[in-house]
């Protein structure tokens, strides 16, 4: 399902609504340019669930754990990840049996570990603040 936003507020109101219909151990996988959005709609996520935390990029610390919410966040970023096996060194597995929801940004860096996810592409639209996003799979 392909949805537009204009602004960085609409892309977070997007997150907070698929928020409401995710179930324990979905995994996300977003694809997108850097500064997309991909951020941006993981704080809607984690509103959406009820998380309190400020949600920042975990780009320097691979993941951050979110909890406090109807179900706890685990959001990722792979962008530095080499490979798939890197994914498992930090304890994806771990991740995954805790029953939160997993966000993961650059997924397409692990794509070869991830099975039955959430997919969401964002992409940047006609003007500065517009988004196209495309929403794809299990939870739907």
């Amino acid at each position: 399902m392909d949805y537009i936003t204009n602004s960085e507020e609409e892309t977070e109101a997007l997150g907070v609504w698929l928020a409401e219909k995710l179930e324990p151990g979905t995994v996300i996988a977003f694809t997108g340019d850097l500064g997309a959005g991909k951020t941006a709609f993981t704080r809607g996520l984690a509103r959406g669930l009820g998380i309190p935390d400020r949600v920042t990029s975990p780009t320097f610390a691979i993941v951050n754990e979110y909890e406090g919410g109807r179900l706890p966040l685990f959001h990722f970023d792979m962008y530095r990840l080499g490979s798939s096996d890197e994914l498992f060194d930090i304890g994806w597995e771990d991740y995954l049996a805790r029953g939160g929801v997993c966000a993961v940004e650059w997924s397409e860096n692990v794509a070869d570990a991830l099975e039955e996810v959430l997919s969401v592409k964002i992409c940047r639209g006609e003007s500065g603040n517009q988004r196209t996003i495309t929403i794809e799979g299990v939870a739907l």
